[in-house]
């Protein structure tokens, strides 16, 4: 069994690492606050204080990456919020310290977020052209750690989340005037994000970008308008005039070949 250190102890690497207890491996995670810390630790689990700044990493980072055979980044850009850091330089910060701690192998947590959303129908053979500076940053993150020789990376670039008490329809219930309603989405349930994770580790699938999207890709609006309607929400509005639409419909040449897998969830 594996010792795996899961960097982000969140929505989504709390639960994969429960899993990967439950099969046996010894897991250690990271949390940027030494009060979350605590909390988790009073769980069970082994948790180290890590916070990565653009010029360097405070607390545990040694302790946290040593014995670590595979590491898996759960770290969000947290670019949607404005706060000016670049997260690129955070990233380079954890790539340098990865590599003197002598991990060889990586699962890097990236996003469709890395294609334009004007970029149409898109899948791994295609190079993103991202426009934004989020976008720009979160590639940028993908090069530098897939082209280290002394770490193989395997990205993984998840479509919109949702599972559990998250549901992008909470962000647009209620809004109106919204565009693109003709645009498909591109979303992935957080069970199925676990199962490709799993599926990377058992398969020592490393190496590989991978698109990770459900295969279903209803229009914006039929889809959220439904899950408002589902949830009790009031369903969004969006504009109908014939406007030329843009959209990005993300899809996967790999993941069928490289890990076999079949999405659990539906949307």
């Amino acid at each position: 069994m594996s010792n795996i250190a899961i960097a982000g102890l969140g929505w989504l690497g709390l639960p994969l690492a429960a899993q990967l207890q439950e099969l046996g491996h010894h897991v250690k995670g990271s949390v940027t606050s030494k009060n979350k810390q605590a909390e988790l630790r009073n769980h069970g689990l082994d948790v180290y204080q890590v916070e990565i700044a653009e010029d360097e990493i405070r607390g545990e980072i040694q302790a946290f990456l040593a014995d670590t055979e595979i590491l898996i980044i759960l770290i969000p850009p947290g670019l949607r919020r404005n706060t000016g850091h670049n997260h690129a330089l955070r990233m380079a910060q954890l790539l340098d310290a990865t590599e003197k701690a002598s991990v060889k192998k990586v699962i890097l947590i990236s996003s469709t977020g890395v294609y334009d959303d004007a970029q149409g129908a898109v899948t791994e053979k295609d190079l993103p052209q991202p426009q934004d500076n989020k976008g720009k940053q979160l590639l940028e993150v993908e090069q530098i750690f897939f082209k280290s020789s002394a770490i193989e990376t395997t990205v993984i670039r998840f479509g919109g989340l949702f599972g559990g008490s998250r549901n992008p329809v909470k962000y647009l219930a209620g809004r109106t005037g919204l565009s693109n309603g003709n645009a498909p989405v591109n979303l992935i349930h957080r069970q199925d994000c676990m199962g490709i994770i799993l599926g990377v580790i058992y398969k020592n699938a490393f190496g590989h970008i991978i698109n990770a999207v459900h295969p279903e890709h209803p229009k914006k609006a039929e889809y959220y308008t439904k899950q408002a309607i589902a949830l009790g929400l009031e369903p969004p509005q969006y504009d109908t005039e014939e406007a030329e639409e843009t959209y990005k419909k993300v899809d996967s040449v790999t993941l069928k070949p490289l890990l076999g897998y079949t999405f659990q969830k539906s949307l």
